[in-house]
């Protein structure tokens, strides 16, 4: 799913240290978005991105069918929530801030590598993981922030390099913006320079099309 992302060598180098740096990350966050406070964070309030248009019904990954069988929970959507979030100073922090910490916390690395699989979803609760996984951690953190899970949904793109990639997808009042494993800053959908395939739904558990949406700019790591 993930394409080409960096191993660790040896394999399980540092996991002690990284999973008790995650641990207390994640306790953190559940002070909510007051205490959120970072030098590097995008403090702007970004410009109005546009929101992708869906095109249809698509069918999840095998491996995302497998994931909502063991935690159901994570995969269930709630439809008194509002399908957007209102995207004001401090919830642009929390997302940025999130985003960043994740990214700087978990070690990427490939299923085959970590499970022995091709394609496992899972939570990198051991401080080791690839793009999904480390997206889905990023949904549970914003969530336990007070964010809705409604709006937060898993994509699968097409990255630079041809091969596929999951990204979380932040649909906002201000248009879809993007938490991904491959660069710090939250990027309007437009500005990543992916192809957009399929992400979840907003009003059921079904995935959608997303026509293979290709966004025009390519934006470097940042």
């Amino acid at each position: 799913m993930c394409g080409m992302i960096s191993q660790i060598s040896p394999k399980w180098q540092g996991r002690f240290n990284r999973f008790l740096a995650l641990t207390a990350f994640s306790s953190a966050m559940l002070v909510g978005t007051a205490g959120i406070n970072s030098a590097t964070a995008q403090t702007v309030m970004p410009v109005s991105a546009d929101a992708i248009h869906t095109a249809g019904h698509a069918g999840p990954t095998p491996a995302w069918i497998a994931f909502c069988a063991q935690m159901p929970n994570e995969c269930a959507y709630d439809m008194s929530e509002p399908a957007t979030i209102v995207l004001d100073p401090a919830t642009w922090k929390a997302i940025v801030e999130i985003n960043e910490r994740v990214n700087d916390t978990i070690i990427p690395v490939t299923d085959q590598d970590h499970w022995g699989v091709a394609d496992r979803w899972d939570y990198p609760d051991d401080g080791l993981g690839d793009c999904e996984d480390i997206q889905l951690l990023k949904r549970r953190l914003l969530t336990e922030a007070g964010l809705p899970h409604r709006a937060l949904r898993m994509t699968v793109v097409i990255d630079e390099l041809g091969a596929g990639h999951a990204v979380l997808m932040a649909r906002t009042d201000r248009g879809d913006f993007i938490l991904d494993n491959k660069r710090k800053a939250v990027l309007p959908w437009q500005e990543t320079g992916y192809r957009y395939v399929k992400r979840e739904g907003s009003d059921n558990a079904a995935w959608v099309w997303l026509g293979n949406l290709s966004a025009p700019i390519m934006t470097a790591t940042k």
